[in-house]
């Protein structure tokens, strides 16, 4: 499990089971999803571990290892080590010591390995026996060594600089700072360089880098929601809508009262959404892939596979909005030329490690931020079926105070025309909602204060709108909006819980 759901939860989990038992069990739960090929890649890519550089390979007893840093264990504890810690970030096990009888443990623990193994045996009769079976053996003499008990980061990256060293962590120190660790220590090691300035991108498109490219697209998205905003607040309606309709705004209000309030706060919500994707995009592009982090180009690439194709959701509707299609050809390409060129290296500064407590708060506060986003995406999931089906639900048709038979029979187009709003308002929303779950899942780092500004401005952009518009037209239906009033609760919480930790002062200069 994740260091978000690790450290809020292990208390509980001690609570209910006892502390040595859920360690154990969280532990076998990672072994039993990580000795599988599938497990293991969705363990590494759910928790956002990366390959790290190739500075840090090595060698362990003559075995090569793609990174020198691993973990120290026991022969009790040697089966769920060497299932487990490959994915979580480490490149060898040391099982130690071992004796003639622990022998067959290791060897069971050693077959089907995906990570090599090594053993510091305590007789000749061990070594005898596992020869064959582990990958090496180390010895309790050797300087290049070096056993770490203390979980902090600092010191086991700096230990990696020095050349030929293999760290190796005690279990002690995973139970203390939790599975990240070792994607933690990685990074720190990770040698980077100064991030490119706005002066760096040039005049010619085609040199133009990813994250310039993905900032336009960020910017365009916020542009575009602003544009909607300003529609829906002043004619509400543009000659197409309507071309499209049959009626203009007068027929509307005097077919309902209600309906073009309706039709207002659907499109504000639906804007301010658009916004909250700019701020997403944009804090991506400049705080992100600008700067290296190789999950940011992939939390920008899989909204965009969510958010740009809602656009053939008018396959279901009927309606085609000429704007909503031009905004989308408009910015598609560039989208693709965010996600197609090469990545930065690594340009990112860390800060320094904080008190512990401070993390520990940071992490329930990423937890409640990915909550947050887990449920917006259920929410946007809903909001589409409905809109591509049913179209009202019944909190809708009490505010209009008709039935959907009613207003179909108004103009045969109107409902179409509002379902086009309601689907694609939950296809946007789904879209945001995937790149607050990653971003909160896999860019919470200290001093990373983008983050926190980035999550502030989708926040408020998403639901202050959405508030401001139901108050203001007085569709105030508590079950309708709390979904809403408990989303604010829970993004204001974690950001609060998180705000020492983002908004840390960074390192003064990258690591050369």
């Amino acid at each position: 499990m994740p260091d978000w759901t690790y450290h809020p939860l292990r208390g509980l989990a001690a609570a209910a089971v006892g502390r040595r038992r859920s360690q154990r069990t969280a532990l076998r739960l990672l072994a039993s999803i990580g000795s599988r090929p599938a497990g293991a890649r969705l363990i590494a890519r759910g928790f956002g571990h990366r390959h790290p550089p190739e500075r840090l390979a090595g060698e362990i007893a003559g075995v090569p290892v793609t990174v020198r840093l691993g973990i120290s264990v026991p022969p009790s504890l040697a089966r769920e080590a060497v299932r487990a810690m490959h994915p979580l970030g480490a490149g060898v096990v040391e099982v130690a010591p071992v004796s003639a009888a622990d022998a067959e443990t290791v060897r069971q623990a050693a077959a089907g390995r995906s990570i090599p193994v090594v053993a510091r045996v305590c007789d000749p009769e061990a070594e005898a026996a596992l020869t064959s079976h582990v990958d090496g053996f180390t010895s309790s003499g050797d300087p290049h060594v070096v056993q770490v008990s203390d979980p902090s980061v600092t010191a086991a990256a700096a230990a990696l600089e020095e050349p030929g060293a293999i760290v190796l962590a005690r279990p002690e120190v995973l139970v203390e700072a939790g599975p990240g660790w070792f994607a933690r220590v990685t990074e720190a090691a990770t040698p980077t360089a100064p991030a490119p300035r706005l002066r760096n991108v040039g005049r010619d498109p085609r040199r133009w880098p990813a994250w310039w490219w993905a900032l336009l697209v960020g910017l365009g998205m916020t542009g575009a929601g602003l544009g909607a905003a300003a529609i829906t607040l002043g004619p509400v309606l543009l000659w197409y809508d309507r071309d499209y309709l049959g009626m203009t705004l007068h027929d509307l209000h005097a077919a309902n009262h209600h309906l073009v309030h309706f039709l207002q706060h659907d499109r504000i919500t639906m804007a301010g959404t658009m916004v909250a994707i700019g701020a997403l995009y944009t804090g991506l592009a400049v705080g992100g892939i600008r700067r290296g982090w190789p999950w940011a180009r992939e939390v920008y690439l899989l909204s965009g596979v969510i958010g740009f194709p809602t656009l053939f959701y008018f396959l279901a509707t009927g309606f085609v909005e000429p704007l909503h299609t031009a905004t989308t050809i408009a910015l598609f390409p560039m989208f693709v030329a965010a996600v197609r060129r090469t990545p930065h290296a690594p340009r990112w500064r860390l800060a320094p490690e904080g008190p512990e407590p401070e993390r520990r708060r940071a992490l329930v506060g990423q937890l409640l931020l990915i909550v947050t986003g887990a449920g917006l995406f259920v929410g946007g999931a809903v909001i589409s079926v409905v809109g591509l089906t049913g179209v009202f639900v019944p909190t809708d048709l009490a505010f209009l105070g008709t039935s959907a038979q009613t207003l179909e029979t108004v103009s045969p187009r109107l409902v179409p025309f509002i379902a086009h709003d309601r689907a694609g308002f939950g296809g946007a929303l789904m879209a945001a909602a995937v790149a607050i779950v990653l971003l909160s899942a896999w860019g919470w780092r200290r001093g990373e204060a983008w983050v926190f500004w980035t999550l502030v401005a989708a926040a408020a952009a998403g639901f202050l709108p959405a508030v401001v518009v139901h108050g203001a037209i007085h569709y105030l239906d508590f079950i309708h909006l709390a979904p809403v009033y408990f989303g604010i609760a829970m993004t204001g919480t974690g950001l609060l819980l998180a705000r020492p930790y983002l908004c840390a002062r960074a390192s003064a200069r990258p690591k050369d």
